[in-house]
């Protein structure tokens, strides 16, 4: 069944050949993951050519989707109705096209075929190379169908889905008891918020009487007020799920932990899937919160600032690499749900769309150093600017990037947030978001001086990585500073517009805010922050010492202490699992045994009481022994019986003479 929703975006079309088999990209990964099980021991790379051939065919319908979307937009969904639940909601899968979703094809898809290209060389000769690949492009084929979902229940599957391929990628070296409790802690902490998901979408199902995204967007924009209430508690509920997914405090703390999987895994999922499938979903969902659950946004807000501004400090006293990298991405995560909660629509999955990219080279960038010098600890490192000089200069360009220096794409893209916090009329969160910029580019300046710069303190001899590792570096590292370009305020390009509209190309309109030209003294407080955080942090970390330690010397007095300990926010969920594994678990145990066992104990040995009476009483003496009477009787009755049929005429005829005499005297003497 086909639904186009061109009535509403009458400059949008349905599209073509590649709309209307788009669904290729969502199948594609999935029997990729069959055919890896299945021989991929046999192929020379284990089945990572299996995995790179099938998202390099994504990439053509990706890419064709994309440039498409920019020269005539495209709104269409495909679904197949698999069932009904009741008699008026319908469960069907399929696939749509608009602007949010072709710019999520492309993310998935591209990012994820530099990353599994570059993944053929990080996991030469690793164990389990085929497990590998198998449960990555399982990874991929999930995080496609979330973000191809036309209704919240294939959300749903493509967000469990997601979860349960990190489980098996965070703890892919099980053999170490620290990777199984990091796989542990994200897949329990994901299903915790997971509930509110659920009941978010159930909610909304009832309510609104669909689950479809384009007939709750037609409601939500219709204004009807009735559904205001339940829209603000299904708004939170779904908001919950999404704190989950991305990293939102106080659910971050499962993310760092997740950096125990190999690092292409850790690229892919910081960059284009799991954790934006939270911020998916509340672009997915936007005129919901726009038009009905306005009264959810405050706290949305308030969420996304803490997670910016607080979780970002974390990075500045983390030695592994990979954890400097994930705290970032928390707090960048955070930038982009504030947006959105904001009101930014645009300005929200714009940074989402130009961070995949700089966050993905920083997190290869950081394998190819640790692939080099076999730690994950900048204690370890230090002097690899002469040994890894691609390596060097791709992860200066992504620090830029995620620094907000103009002009690479991360300067952009975070203007575009300043810009509508401000305009939105959330000042104080503008600014708090000016001096999260500058914590940022700070700890991205210790990163690179402590990494690159100064002696070699590891052990060892590093190297730079092989072509197949640096040549998706260098790919990676165009778009960090070209694709910024793309929404410049103000700018159109010609015949293709710019990411404003092609974002925009949607079944409803957003309703959010477009600045019409830059904004320069915004734009310019929030580079000088990014200046004056990469000048200080370079000023601090720069000089070499005879330890990485010494030279990492310095200190907050109160807030550096706090940030080792993580805000305790990890001893407080030690604590809370520590109560539900230990008393409460004993209590549960304990009711379990003596109250619920003990009722379902009494009412079987009742039963078995009542059992025996039937059998023994009721059956066997009663039924039985009825039955066993009339079977005697009968038994007697034809024995008597049978004498009577001995089949002798002379015997027939003297009974038929003697009753014909007893007859006659009846007649004549007593009638």
């Amino acid at each position: 069944m086909s639904l186009l929703l061109a009535a509403e975006a009458h400059f949008a079309t349905e599209g073509g050949f590649f709309v209307d088999t788009a669904g290729i990209m969502l199948i594609l990964p999935f029997l990729a993951f069959g055919a890896i099980l299945a021989f991929g021991k046999k192929l020379p790379n284990q089945g990572g050519e299996i995995a790179v051939a099938a998202l390099a065919i994504n990439c053509i319908w990706a890419v064709t989707l994309f440039i498409q979307n920019m020269v005539s937009p495209v709104v269409t969904e495909r679904v197949i109705e698999i069932g009904r639940i009741g008699s008026n909601l319908s469960f069907e899968l399929g696939w749509v096209v608009d602007g949010l979703s072709v710019m999520m094809y492309f993310l998935v898809n591209v990012v994820g075929l530099l990353v599994f290209i570059y993944a053929l060389g990080y996991m030469h000769g690793d164990r389990r190379v085929p497990w590998f690949f198998a449960a990555f492009s399982l990874f991929a084929g999930a995080m496609l169908i979330l973000v191809a979902a036309p209704n919240l229940i294939q959300l749903i599957l493509g967000w469990e889905g997601v979860g349960l391929a990190s489980y098996f990628l965070i703890g892919f070296y099980w053999e170490d008891m620290a990777n199984v409790k990091a796989g542990n802690k994200a897949f329990m902490v994901n299903k915790l918020a997971d509930v509110g998901l659920l009941l978010g979408a159930a909610i909304l199902g009832v309510v609104m009487g669909t689950f479809s995204f384009s007939e709750m967007e037609h409601l939500a924009v219709s204004g009807d007020t009735a559904l205001a209430g339940v829209a603000v508690v299904a708004g939170l509920l779904l908001f919950f799920g999404a704190m989950g997914k991305s990293a939102q405090f106080p659910l971050h703390i499962w993310l760092p932990d997740a950096m125990a999987g190999p690092t292409p895994v850790s690229a892919l999922m910081h960059a284009a899937t799991m954790v934006t499938g939270g911020i998916y979903l509340m672009a997915r969902t936007f005129p919901l919160f726009q038009n009905l659950a306005t009264d959810a946004r405050t706290l949305m807000v308030v969420i996304g600032t803490i997670t910016l501004f607080g979780i970002g400090f974390l990075a500045l006293v983390a030695d592994d690499i990979k954890k400097v990298l994930a705290y970032s991405t928390v707090s960048q995560l955070g930038y982009m749900m504030t947006a959105v909660a904001a009101g930014g629509y645009t300005a929200g999955v714009f940074h989402l769309f130009t961070h995949a990219f700089f966050k993905a080279l920083l997190f290869l960038g950081a394998g190819s150093v640790i692939h080099a010098v076999h730690s994950n600890n900048m204690s370890d490192m230090g002097g690899l600017k002469k040994h890894m000089p691609t390596t060097y200069w791709t992860f200066v360009i992504g620090s830029l990037a995620l620094a907000g220096i103009f002009p690479l794409a991360g300067f952009w893209s975070k203007d575009e947030i300043l810009v509508t916090l401000g305009h939105e009329g959330w000042t104080t969160v503008m600014w708090i978001a000016i001096a999260g910029a500058f914590v940022t580019a700070f700890y991205m300046a210790r990163a690179i001086a402590l990494t690159f710069h100064g002696t070699y303190k590891g052990h060892g001899h590093p190297h730079e990585s092989p072509p197949v590792m640096t040549r998706p570096l260098i790919a990676l590292a165009i778009p960090s500073v070209l694709f910024g370009l793309l929404n410049i305020p103000g700018v159109e390009w010609p015949g293709i517009g710019n990411f404003t509209q092609w974002l925009g190309v949607r079944g409803v309109a957003m309703g959010d805010h477009h600045a019409e030209g830059i904004d320069f003294f915004v734009a310019g407080v929030g580079l000088v922050a990014g200046i004056l955080g990469l000048l200080l942090g370079w000023m601090i970390f720069s000089k070499d010492r005879e330890t990485q330690q010494a030279r990492d010397r310095f200190e907050v007095p109160l807030l550096y202490p706090l940030l080792r300990r993580g805000y305790y926010l990890d001893d407080v969920a030690d604590g809370v699992t520590y109560v539900t594994m230990g008393p409460l678990a004993r209590f549960a145990n304990w009711t379990n045994t003596y109250i619920f066992d003990g009722i379902v104990n009494a009412a079987g040995g009742l039963t078995m009481l009542l059992g025996r009476f039937v059998y023994n009483g009721l059956d066997q003496r009663g039924v039985d022994g009825i039955v066993h009477g009339l079977t005697a009787a009968t038994d007697g009755a034809g024995t008597v019986m049978r004498k009577w049929q001995s089949g002798r005429v002379q015997q027939y005829a003297a009974a038929f003479v003697g009753g014909a005499i007893v007859l006659a005297a009846v007649f004549m003497f007593v009638i």
